[in-house]
């Protein structure tokens, strides 16, 4: 539009020479052309090229909006100098659609519409003078010319308003999503680390005060015996402490940061956890092509194994306990066995009443996350089997 504005003031000034050359108003429209042209281009909507955003330049103020008086001032000027020009030479009516648009982008939609139809009235006027006669296409055509300029900017002006409101609805709207996202991973990762702290450290503290209420019992009848314990606890103690130093590190359990896999680690639990009282052991299958086994898959195994043994020290009254690990092609399969008193399991989904901590729901839970299953095979007096199975992805 600011092309189109330079190139009808130019051709209206070549066309102003050739008709009328040597008149005494030449010079004077010669310096107002200039005039016209120089009020244009410097403080005009051209020099939003210069705006840090670009947007300013492409769709100009938004619809309706008030303008600054630095930009009135400018657009009144520009349109005096026009009217003068037009006055003394109608050729250079049709200057006014880039002044149309000018208007438009400056001025409120009633006040630019108004100003739009002062401008036709002009355009209109001065064919009528050009002409030197009254023509019906002259008095009609500019008008139109201006409704439908007019019409075009205003609907283009609507349209980017909603597209600019849709853009800020979509942006809050991610915006939203993304806390909401935020939110439900703080809930989630509280989740597992309160899980992690109940199948490490809590169970840890509980087996530490189980065992330092047994030497306390102990301590005047069977001195060596409760120096046992005490030594078991301290060995606890070591663990626990390792664990947490873990937590600062990076979270993953101390026995598979050792660099000897879940084997080796489910085997040091085994050992670690028979006593006296309870004997763990471990046994280890591979059938086929093993996949090998991811360390979030590893460090839920753990966990699980972990989970349960402090259940059956706590709840069963066992005195053995079997973990074996299962390696298939396409699964792995923990199971938790042991002699114990057992109990009537709960459905899915269910917590009973009398359990404490997490339990049996974050066993469930854990191996769930996974996308695999827990399987509990249990009746009073007949000890307990617990099974989780791990689907893994094929190498092929």
């Amino acid at each position: 539009m600011h092309a189109a504005f330079f190139l009808l003031l130019g051709a209206s000034l070549a066309r102003f020479l050739l008709r009328h050359p040597g008149e005494p108003r030449t010079p004077w429209i010669i310096a107002l052309s200039v005039t016209l042209a120089l009020l244009y281009a410097l403080p005009s909507p051209l020099a939003a090229l210069t705006r840090k955003d670009p947007a300013s330049y492409s769709s100009g103020p938004a619809l309706g909006a008030a303008p600054g008086a630095r930009r009135l001032l400018w657009l009144g000027t520009v349109v005096a100098v026009w009217v003068v020009l037009v006055v003394l030479a109608p050729s250079f009516a049709w200057c006014a659609v880039p002044l149309f648009y000018s208007g438009l982008r400056t001025l409120p939609t009633r006040a630019a519409l108004a100003l739009v139809a002062v401008l036709t009235a002009f355009v209109v006027a001065a064919q009528l003078e050009l002409a030197g006669r009254f023509d019906p296409n002259l008095l009609l055509a500019p008008p139109a010319v201006a409704a439908v300029a007019a019409a075009v900017f205003v609907h283009t002006q609507r349209q980017a308003a909603r597209q600019r409101g849709l853009i800020d609805d979509l942006i809050r709207t991610r915006r939203e999503l993304a806390a909401t996202e935020r939110r439900e991973g703080t809930l989630a990762e509280r989740q597992r680390l309160s899980m992690e702290i109940h199948d490490t450290l809590a169970q840890g503290l509980s087996s530490q005060q189980m065992l330092l209420q047994a030497a306390d019992r102990l301590w005047d009848t069977d001195p060596a015996r409760a120096r046992a314990h005490v030594r078991t606890a301290e060995s606890i103690t070591e663990r626990g402490l390792a664990e947490a130093r873990r937590f600062v590190h990076d979270l993953a359990p101390a026995d598979l940061a050792d660099g000897g896999g879940l084997p080796e680690a489910l085997r040091a639990l085994a050992r670690r956890e028979s006593d006296a009282t309870l004997t763990v052991r471990f046994h280890c299958h591979a059938e086929g092509s093993p996949v090998p086994l991811p360390d979030r898959v590893g460090s839920a195994l753990l966990r699980i194994a972990q989970g349960a043994l402090a259940n059956v020290r706590e709840h069963a009254h066992a005195t053995t306990a079997a973990l074996t690990l299962t390696l298939l092609d396409d699964q792995v399969v923990l199971d938790v066995a042991d002699d114990g008193r057992g109990f009537t399991p709960p459905a899915a989904g269910v917590v009973s009443a009398g359990v404490r901590g997490h339990g049996l729901p974050a066993i469930r839970a854990r191996a769930g996350r996974l996308g695999g299953t827990l399987t509990i095979e249990s009746a009073p007096g007949e000890g307990t089997v617990l099974s989780v199975s791990i689907p893994l992805e094929s190498r092929s």
